[in-house]
């Protein structure tokens, strides 16, 4: 898969969209590169591996040009062993609103705590429904990028 990539970005509050889920899945991932132009990235999800590389934000962060590749778990553990530190633990559920899919973000290790929903659009003015369990947007704002939450992690961040 690769192209343009449109989404929006939530805060999450309760606990609802595990109810709400359709599908649930565990993730592990590791950036070999995060500090340029470009991200690349390397996911273990289940019994899955994908490389992804993905170019910087536009519209504020709502948009980026992404390439993802399956490649095989051998490859992608293979990979993992090249990634600078701090690998990424969450669960992801998958949970129907409309006529979209909100992926969930539930974060382990050393950003638990943190749950965050995205969802991808056609285009930037799609309208789409909000589950209950939609808080503020942080579509754009960095701390909340995986890439960033792996060198400063949720449970560093200031709490007021």
């Amino acid at each position: 898969m690769s192209g343009m990539e449109i989404e929006r970005k939530f805060l999450v509050r309760g606990d609802d969209y595990r109810r709400q889920a359709r599908s649930s899945s565990h993730i592990r991932q590791g950036y070999i590169s995060s500090g340029g132009r470009c991200t690349i990235r390397v996911r273990l999800r289940d019994d899955e591996a994908f490389l992804t590389i993905k170019g910087p934000s536009l519209d504020g962060g709502l948009s980026r040009y992404e390439f993802e590749k399956a490649i095989t778990l051998e490859e992608g553990e293979h990979l993992m062993m090249l990634c600078e530190p701090g690998i990424i633990d969450k669960t992801r559920y998958l949970v129907s609103s409309g006529d979209h899919t909100f992926e969930v973000d539930e974060f382990h290790g050393d950003n638990e705590g943190l749950v965050v929903a995205e969802v991808e659009l056609r285009s930037a003015d799609e309208p789409f429904v909000k589950p209950s369990f939609i808080a503020d947007e942080v579509t754009g704002i960095r701390k909340y990028y995986n890439s960033h939450l792996r060198c400063y992690p949720y449970s560093q961040w200031e709490k007021v």
